[in-house]
């Protein structure tokens, strides 16, 4: 006999699933379907939930589906209490406010890019304006400890409802944690930070960027050698360097090694472009398409040092501008749902289909792998590194 538990809430019936009972099977593989509650049809765009829970062990999947069940249930739960009436509304004082310590969220803004805005690029501080006031549009502009896990919650299915991610969700409430926990701790402010813990749900909406075929990456790169101009180029180099758009926008012309016997690229921090992690500083070997276009670039301008003067200076680089000439290029000659950093999720998917162990593409895109060992030696040989490169660009 399957074992239930059971909560009764204002005439609410949750059931605690412990048997696994909303598992099937499909070609072998597990899925978890449950139905969304008729009362909180309204908070889904389906009336039935289906996860893939990646196993043929039905032990696995038991466990998973359980966990899953039990992360539903709490959800749900919270959800039905956000309906219900506060208890003893009639006794609470409407003429003070105990947490209003005159501290508010754009105070707290101010104050975070005042202590963490230094050195920071135009991302960090149009993202924490741009949060702050998602927050600000949703809940008002309170004192920091004033807001509610409830209101934090109505924030998050604010975010939901206009269509972002999961990941997307969870930077947005990272951000607004850290601002909040910055003023707590600058201003030893009394109160709880509601932003802590809120539960984001799983089977959200991701958009993912679509890797570039390598067929495609040819007819790109024979386009960009027949036009010949500084955006080709810079299309060129991120076809087979996989970097980031800042950091290629970035360079300086003496960042670009030719004169050696294995020509490669020095990508390390500028005043006006710092590196995304300590990982990104790396050396970048250059062969087809990305030497041919530094080789363009070197020969271009000798007056100006940067490689991409178009985008950058002694001040800032301007990768958002880039970003969108690029992109409306590429339009019209990548697949649908194609982007600039798509050539990057093709670089570690041509590294992969040569075989490339992870740890080297993992150097070689400045990826973190999270290991304890990353930081320990130098990392592999330049030329190691350039065996690998041609790999990807002589395999067909």
């Amino acid at each position: 006999m399957h074992k239930l538990s059971v909560c009764i809430l204002a005439g609410y019936k949750l059931v605690y699933n412990h048997s696994g009972k909303y598992l099937t099977q499909s070609n072998g593989i597990y899925y978890f379907i449950r139905r969304v509650p008729t009362d909180l049809s309204d908070q889904y765009k389906s009336n039935k939930i289906k996860l893939s829970l990646r196993t043929r062990n039905p032990s696995k999947a038991n466990r998973c589906a359980r966990s899953i069940t039990q992360r539903l249930d709490d959800y749900w739960l919270g959800l039905r209490l956000q309906k219900l009436d506060i208890p003893a509304m009639n006794l609470i004082r409407m003429d003070i406010n105990d947490t209003d310590n005159g501290f508010r969220l754009s105070d707290a803004l101010d104050l975070y890019l005042k202590l963490k805005g230094i050195d920071k690029d135009k991302t960090f501080i149009r993202t924490a304006h741009r949060n702050t006031e998602y927050v600000i549009q949703v809940l008002g502009n309170k004192s920091v400890t004033a807001y509610s896990s409830s209101e934090a919650a109505r924030f998050r299915d604010w975010l939901i409802n206009k269509g972002m991610g999961k990941s997307t969700v969870k930077r947005v409430f990272s951000s607004i944690r850290s601002i909040i926990n910055l003023a707590i701790k600058e201003h030893g402010l009394e109160g709880n930070n509601g932003f802590l813990g809120t539960f984001i749900p799983d089977g959200l909406r991701e958009t993912t960027r679509k890797p570039i075929p390598v067929d495609v990456i040819r007819d790109i790169q024979k386009t960009c050698k027949e036009m010949d101009d500084d955006l080709r180029w810079l299309i060129a180099l991120l076809s087979d360097t996989g970097m980031r758009l800042g950091e290629a926008v970035g360079l300086l012309k003496s960042d670009i090694i030719l004169d050696t016997d294995t020509p490669h690229l020095n990508l390390i921090p500028h005043p006006w472009r710092r590196l995304k992690t300590i990982g990104s500083e790396r050396k970048i070997p250059l062969v087809g398409a990305s030497l041919w276009s530094t080789k363009r670039v070197k020969q271009s301008d000798t007056a100006n040092q940067f490689a991409f003067p178009r985008y950058c200076n002694e001040q800032t680089h301007n990768s958002n501008s880039a970003s969108a000439a690029l992109n409306k290029w590429l339009r019209t000659h990548a697949p649908e749902g194609c982007v600039v950093h798509s050539f990057r999720h093709s670089l570690r998917d041509r590294l992969r289909a040569v075989e490339c162990p992870k740890e080297i593409i993992d150097q070689i895109g400045g990826w973190s792998s999270g290991d304890v060992g990353e930081s320990y030696g130098e990392g592999f040989p330049l030329i190691n590194l350039s065996d690998w490169f041609h790999k990807i660009v002589d395999f067909h």
